[in-house]
């Protein structure tokens, strides 16, 4: 008899302590979720924390007067900063036929359709390789991402014609760098990717400090900037982490965007739009990610003895991939003239104090 009931007592006594166990793991959870909502505690990294680089600082320059694979002039480019290596892309010279052409193409057919041509380079400004890009977009920016020693651009694609006589892209594509190598839209060594359904104008840039993808579209015939986790980009989850307005700029020229700060890069080439030497019309916008307010914007004068000298592109650098928080903010020009346009590369490394920022932005 006192076994039994002792057996029997033990029987009521495992589902009770099972329901207490689910019930403190109730509470703990609760408890986590009041503590990450309190003011005051400390939360998890935000990849859209950042300080904001210094536009008014002196700029060093990273490279100057270097020939790309083609004499047009350089569109943008990106790092690969594990293996220092710069892609550039341009607009394909005219006069060139590539396998499966009749004959050879004319620069304005080679602009309408989209087609580009794409650079590498050591840190040096020398050529390593080259590919062709059949129908991808106006290259206005490309982003690069670093698997272990292969570079996989990031750029627009699926281009088409605009009223401006200008090939466009509506698509994004990642593909691995290949010398030599001839893409179309349809090539298998693609993969597409549409973050925002019914945009088009879509360019994009890679964050390699903060693993972020930012696309530039044009949507309602109103240009905006999405950022998104690359790595969820890449899986298909499109899921922006900030998404703001473009503000108002002159002659838009490229971006880039480190943490929660975006860069806008606009100017035209001497003799056009009112630029004139030496001073120019280059100015590079910061836009703060997180309200989309303008954070501050100044007038760029590196390189102020290039010949020609038209804004073109930016880029995050990376000096040690090991070391993403110090970064540099890089921005290009072309410089000489037709039918040789050469590729230059600027910097700025000086991340301004937080106090500093909160100034620029309530001015």
């Amino acid at each position: 008899m006192n076994f039994a009931r002792q057996e029997h007592n033990q029987a009521i006594q495992k589902p009770a302590s099972k329901r207490r166990l689910l019930k403190v793991a109730a509470l703990t959870a609760a408890l986590g979720l009041l503590l990450s909502a309190a003011p005051g505690v400390q939360a998890a990294h935000s990849p859209l924390h950042s300080k904001m680089f210094d536009l008014s600082a002196p700029a060093s320059t990273l490279i100057q007067d270097k020939e790309l694979h083609n004499g047009t002039v350089l569109q943008s480019f990106a790092f690969d900063n594990v293996n220092q290596h710069i892609y550039l892309v341009q607009l394909m010279a005219g006069g060139q036929q590539l396998p499966g052409e009749t004959a050879p193409v004319s620069g304005a057919a080679r602009d309408l359709n989209g087609d580009l041509a794409l650079t590498k380079l050591d840190m040096s400004g020398n050529e390593l390789g080259y590919m062709f890009l059949k129908g991808f977009g106006h290259g206005v920016q490309i982003g690069v991402e670093t698997v272990g020693d292969t570079a996989y651009l990031w750029t627009e694609t699926d281009s088409v014609p605009g009223s401006d006589n200008h090939g466009w892209g509506t698509q994004l594509a990642r593909f691995a760098f290949e010398d030599g190598k001839v893409l179309t839209p349809s090539s298998p060594e693609l993969e597409k990717f549409s973050p925002v359904e019914g945009a088009d104008r879509t360019t994009v840039n890679i964050d390699p400090a903060n693993g972020l993808l930012t696309m530039r579209y044009r949507i309602d015939n109103a240009f905006r900037y999405g950022v998104y986790e690359l790595a969820k980009v890449k899986q298909h989850v499109y899921e922006p982490i900030a998404d703001v307005p473009q503000p108002s700029v002159g002659t838009f020229q490229g971006f880039a965007s480190y943490g929660g700060y975006l860069y806008l890069l606009e100017g035209t080439s001497y003799g056009s739009s009112g630029s004139t030497a030496p001073v120019g019309n280059t100015y590079i916008t910061a836009v703060n990610l997180g309200t989309g307010a303008v954070a501050d914007k100044q007038l760029i004068s590196a390189g102020n003895s290039l010949t020609f000298r038209e804004p073109e592109g930016m880029a995050i650098h990376l000096p040690n991939a090991k070391h993403p928080q110090k970064a540099e903010l890089s921005f290009g020009f072309a410089s000489s003239f037709t039918p040789l346009r050469l590729a230059n590369i600027y910097s700025l490394n000086r991340l301004l104090p937080e106090q500093a920022i909160k100034h620029c932005e309530n001015d």
